[in-house]
């Protein structure tokens, strides 16, 4: 690829990215709340701690933290502290929460234009950059359950194999913070 090819994919993608970002400052969020909820409703149980959250949105502990709290005054998301040791923290999105998340934006809309072909391609594309981007910054994938080299099927269901627990249905169709490509 050339050197010009590449300034201008990445004027493309910074450009796309400032777009996309400017809608998200909308019915009182800013684009790190809208992120911070997105992730969220979409990670499994074991991956909503904020340290997994500041991993997933490659921000700082204090400023995931800041963004969790107010998410929570908003009534979007709820603290849960964990039964085993009451200093663990998750969140979980409220109803209100998934509500704030249906806003279709002209992003969406752009995405819903192209065809079944060039969704596919941009698809396996940014796939493809985004694990060269978390390779060379020794980032983790936060990938879907059901692709982890952990995922297990068994007779009553899915299970995890690097943490030893039954998965709930929905959780192999989620994020994890645990994730590791299946060879």
């Amino acid at each position: 690829m050339t050197k010009q090819t590449r300034s201008e994919l990445r004027f493309l993608i910074d450009r796309i990215a400032r777009i996309s970002a400017s809608e998200d400052w909308s019915d009182g969020l800013n684009p790190t709340q809208r992120a911070a909820i997105s992730y969220l409703a979409r990670a499994n149980r074991f991956s909503r701690m904020p340290s997994q959250v500041a991993d997933y949105l490659s921000a700082t502990r204090g400023t995931v933290s800041q963004t969790l709290k107010a998410l929570a005054r908003k009534g979007l998301v709820i603290e849960v502290r964990s039964e085993s040791d009451r200093r663990s923290v998750s969140y979980e999105v409220t109803p209100e929460g998934q509500n704030a998340l249906e806003v279709d934006t002209l992003l969406d809309a752009a995405l819903a234009d192209l065809g079944t072909k060039d969704a596919a391609n941009l698809t396996t594309s940014m796939k493809a950059l985004a694990k060269c981007l978390l390779s060379a910054r020794e980032g983790r994938s936060f990938g879907i359950c059901k692709t982890c080299r952990h995922h297990r099927k068994g007779k009553t269901g899915a299970h995890c194999a690097l943490l030893e627990v039954e998965l709930l249905p929905e959780e192999t169709e989620q994020l994890c913070h645990e994730h590791e490509a299946a060879a």
